[in-house]
């Protein structure tokens, strides 16, 4: 019994989940979300909500974790697709536009949340843009052999390119989006090339 009570409240935490998920939009932020809106929509008493998060914004810490669990995952996900052949840069960028295509409100509220007025909520944005930034570099070191610190670099400066492009993203359409995949493409390269570039001139010089 014990079992189906845990695989049951495991379940009921999903719902609450995805409906606090599913009520985020354009127009919509989670700091606009009501305990009682998100209960009603997954079909629970308000009561209910408190056998599973404490308040709110344990909620949204929640959806954070989430989001950034679930964009780490892809991006490895990427990767296997880049071990049968092809660009990585091209095949990381086109899964990152899919990414936002079929997650555009968890992107959302990353968005969101990293620049709004919960100091905690801004740090746990941090945290995960932090733990995708060093296993970017911990890939780009290896692949491509270069020192750490400028494998940081590139990681760091690809992150905060993508995140933009991955921004503008969402108010664009189908054309658009590729448009800017496009261009995001060859400035990622640009960066490769430089961080390549100083990663020779650092062992000339050692």
């Amino acid at each position: 019994m014990t079992g189906i009570r845990a695989q049951q409240k495991e379940k009921t935490r999903r719902q609450l989940i995805e409906a606090a998920l599913g009520q985020l939009s354009a127009d919509r932020s989670f700091s606009s979300l009501s305990l009682r809106e998100v209960a009603k929509e997954a079909g629970l008493a308000p009561t209910s909500f408190y056998r599973h998060f404490s308040d709110m914004d344990e909620l949204g810490l929640t959806l954070v974790d989430e989001a950034g669990l679930t964009l780490r995952q892809l991006m490895r996900q990427a990767r296997q697709r880049i071990e049968k052949g092809g660009s990585v840069i091209k095949i990381s960028v086109h899964t990152f536009m899919e990414f936002i295509d079929n997650n555009a409100n968890i992107f959302r509220l990353l968005l969101r949340e990293r620049s709004g007025t919960s100091a905690e909520f801004r740090a746990a944005v941090s945290r995960e843009i932090r733990y995708f930034t060093m296993e970017l570099r911990d890939y780009i070191e290896k692949a491509n052999k270069l020192d750490r610190d400028i494998a940081y670099l590139q990681a760091h400066a690809a992150v905060t390119l993508v995140f933009s492009a991955g921004a503008e993203a969402l108010d664009y359409d189908k054309k658009e989006r590729l448009e800017l995949a496009e261009r995001t493409i060859e400035q990622l390269r640009l960066i490769a090339r430089g961080a390549l570039d100083m990663n020779a001139k650092k062992q000339i010089a050692s």
